[in-house]
């Protein structure tokens, strides 16, 4: 299998697919493309049908979109324990999963994930609700699962929670008790610890991504 993903300092969507393989010590081949440049484009011109990170390649068979690939090798290589093992508490994972795929815009615009940094930035009241939606989530699942992920085990949903842990990181957002304990289980894992390290040793600038002003 090979995995292409952008700058890790930047690509959140990279992260989120190239989690489950660290997570469950899968063997795949790290591509690793700088965003919005001519061999990114290039690159992925000839392997997926939206040109777009993270894409994987197993077999001659594409897969884009980072929920797609964490359902597809969730499927085909793990027998679908990246989920809840109840009924109940699969729906809700899914539910949640899909709320941080297609909602949240205003935190997406606003906070972009830059991980190395420390930025300031105004927060609109959209931002404001999006930040309060997600302590909401993560506290009730904290107050049901005592281990620190959000349904005991590591699952799909943690993946697709890991970026916004690093962006509150990044703009210094305050989170209730719960919350900001789920936080710290995201950010002192060793799958994330390793992908923070190595985006530290990126050095390219993605000036749409740099909001606000240091901190």
């Amino acid at each position: 299998m090979k995995l292409y993903i952008g700058n890790q300092n930047y690509s959140s969507w990279s992260l989120r697919a190239w989690l489950i393989f660290e997570q469950y010590g899968l063997d795949v081949d790290i591509i690793k493309l700088k965003l919005f440049t001519e061999d990114f484009y290039n690159t992925l011109n000839q392997v997926s049908q939206n040109e777009k990170v993270p894409t994987l390649v197993d077999e001659g068979l594409a897969i884009w979109d980072s929920i797609a690939i964490l359902e597809y090798v969730n499927e085909t290589y793990l027998n679908g324990k990246a989920w809840p093992e109840s009924k109940e508490e699969r729906a809700i994972a899914r539910s949640i999963s899909a709320e941080m795929h297609s909602g949240f815009s205003c935190l997406r615009n606003e906070l972009p994930m830059n991980c190395r940094a420390a930025r300031h930035v105004e927060f609109s009241d959209g931002a404001v609700k999006d930040i309060a939606r997600i302590d909401a989530i993560w506290s009730k699942q904290m107050e049901e699962h005592s281990e620190g992920w959000l349904f005991g085990e590591w699952s799909i949903a943690d993946a697709m929670y890991a970026p916004v842990a690093l962006r509150f990181k990044t703009y210094g957002i305050e989170l209730s008790d719960k919350a900001k304990q789920y936080q710290q289980k995201q950010l002192n894992s060793a799958a994330v610890q390793k992908w923070l390290a190595e985006a530290s040793l990126e050095t390219d600038i993605v000036d749409e991504d740099e909001a606000g002003i240091p901190a």
